[in-house]
């Protein structure tokens, strides 16, 4: 089976199942030489399977995902916590809603280069077979497998999930 073949299967069976937003970090430019706050618009949604993000006719492969939250002042002990929560609250300058999750940092991957041998993100073709790499330390799976475990739990997903 194919890469396209595949995905499209993915879509068709994830009909009706709610999307995620992805957003893009954007830096307004200046009003009177003053700068405005930078903040994250929704540029489109998907399916979250994991390492993958299935859109209409594109896979992505995911970068963070961000929560939403009204900026406040608070005190961090790491350098980290501070950047997450600008990364929240220029989401929540963006437009969305206060505690909406969204994704950032995606990439497109490319579903042709992968069919012709070469890898995308963490998408290759093993011996013939459709892969996918689901962690930076793990071996690569077969992807028929891979989408239908995470179409699965999207559609049913485990009580308290």
């Amino acid at each position: 089976m194919s890469f396209a073949s595949l995905f499209d299967d993915a879509r068709g069976a994830l009909a009706g199942v709610p999307r995620e937003p992805l957003g893009e970090l954007r830096t307004p430019r200046r009003v009177l030489g003053m700068p405005r706050a930078t903040r994250i618009v929704r540029v489109g949604s998907a399916w979250h399977l994991g390492v993958l993000l299935l859109g209409d006719d594109v896979v992505y492969a995911t970068g963070q995902i961000v929560r939403a939250r009204q900026e406040a002042p608070r005190g961090y002990t790491a350098e980290s916590q501070r950047a997450r929560a600008d990364l929240a609250a220029a989401a929540r300058r963006g437009g969305f809603a206060e505690g909406e999750a969204l994704h950032i940092g995606w990439r497109m991957l490319d579903l042709e280069a992968v069919a012709a041998g070469a890898a995308s993100g963490p998408l290759a073709q093993i011996e013939g077979i459709p892969s996918v790499r689901w962690s930076a330390a793990a071996a690569h799976v077969p992807l028929d497998a891979y989408l239908r475990e995470r179409v699965a739990l999207l559609r049913d997903p485990p009580q308290g999930a």
